[in-house]
């Protein structure tokens, strides 16, 4: 999909875009390119919601998850050289 600017820098996000990832955006500048990452209206409870079971767990069971996670993967990592 593509799109241009107006006479004014005003870009035209369609309708169907809209309805999907809502009204605001982060502008993220990069050397080549920027994206538009779309912004939750209600951020807090986009990320309470993004973690899901988690927000209860005690931070010792999330960091044991993760190094967990992290050894297998490098386990796999060994595996596949």
């Amino acid at each position: 999909m593509s799109t241009e600017t107006d006479g004014q820098g005003r870009l035209y996000i369609p309708k169907e875009v809209r309805e999907k990832y809502g009204q605001k955006y982060h502008l993220v500048m990069y050397e080549d390119r920027i994206e538009l990452i779309p912004v939750a209206d209600d951020p807090l409870a986009a990320v309470r919601e993004a973690a899901g079971d988690l927000r209860d767990a005690p931070v010792e069971d999330i960091r044991g998850d993760i190094e967990e996670a992290a050894l297998v993967d490098a386990r796999e990592e060994d595996a596949d050289r």
